[in-house]
């Protein structure tokens, strides 16, 4: 061990924050690191979000447009083809447990049947709504249909 070779062990120390106005020999003097005049260099300032410097915000140079309707019900959409596919498993009741279990719709999502494709098996089937293609074409193939 060389004398040189010594200092403290890891962790004890820590580097010193700046000390602003704390006279000229601190380094940090005068201004205490707040510039020259201006709002930023009082006490008490902030700024609002959004504030460039007096330039108008990007928040009012883009303009506002478009409409989300609070009250949208959103439907999950599944198709007549993708009866199909599950009438090829050997399913012929459908309802939304079925649906969860074969990964076509989420755990709270409501179901819409729509009228793609072409449903050969009779089925029944429970949806919250039906489109009229749909409804007809499950009709034709002899299946029943029924509202959640």
């Amino acid at each position: 061990m060389k004398l040189h070779t010594l200092k403290p062990a890891s962790g004890s120390t820590h580097k010193e924050g700046k000390r602003v106005g704390r006279g000229e020999g601190s380094g940090k003097g005068g201004t205490a690191a707040r510039g020259h005049k201006g709002a930023g260099s009082r006490s008490g300032t902030s700024t609002k979000r959004g504030f460039e410097g007096g330039q108008m915000p990007l928040y009012r140079r883009v303009p506002k447009f478009g409409f989300k309707n609070l009250n949208r019900v959103e439907f999950s959409p599944i198709n007549l083809d993708k009866l199909q596919e599950l009438a090829d498993k050997g399913i012929t009741k459908v309802d939304s447990q079925i649906l969860k279990e074969n990964g076509l719709i989420g755990k709270n999502d409501l179901v819409k049947i729509l009228g793609r494709g072409e449903l050969k098996a009779a089925m029944e089937i429970k949806a919250d709504k039906y489109s009229a293609a749909a409804q007809k074409a499950i009709e034709a193939a002899g299946g029943t249909i029924a509202g959640n």
